[in-house]
């Protein structure tokens, strides 16, 4: 284990968002408190990134709200130069919508304001890409 890992167990309430089931999380936080590791169940829903993503100049606003380390990379695109896209990694997405819900200044949002991110089920993620490793 790393120097930027805790080892306190992790306490989960209704009120996070993420709801109460330990076993959907890793149980490891970083220092800046995001969850660190893969889910070890999936979740019903994933983060999936639109081509309306324009990386936010650089500074991801979905990338700052999950609370999954390295869930959310933002990764170079030649379509969205200089400033990259976001690319949300499956095995690591807990579907807790804070990416579509949270903005600067603890303000609420209903959805990314570029349209960039949509939830879409487990199920049909699969259907496109193959099934999950877990």
């Amino acid at each position: 284990m790393g120097p930027n890992v805790s080892v306190s167990t992790v306490h989960l309430s209704s009120s996070d968002g993420l709801g109460t089931d330990p076993v959907h999380h890793a149980l490891k936080k970083s220092i800046d408190g995001k969850f660190v590791g893969r889910r070890v169940k999936k979740p019903k829903l994933l983060a999936v990134i639109t081509a309306a993503c324009t990386g936010c100049s650089g500074a991801p606003v979905c990338q700052i709200y999950c609370p999954v380390e390295d869930c959310m990379l933002l990764v170079p695109a030649e379509d969205a130069f200089p400033f990259g896209r976001v690319w949300v990694d499956p095995l690591k997405c807990v579907g807790c919508q804070k990416c579509i819900s949270r903005g600067p200044e603890e303000t609420y949002l209903e959805g990314c304001p570029w349209d960039a991110i949509v939830m879409v089920s487990t199920s049909e993620w699969e259907k496109r890409h193959g099934p999950l490793a877990f």
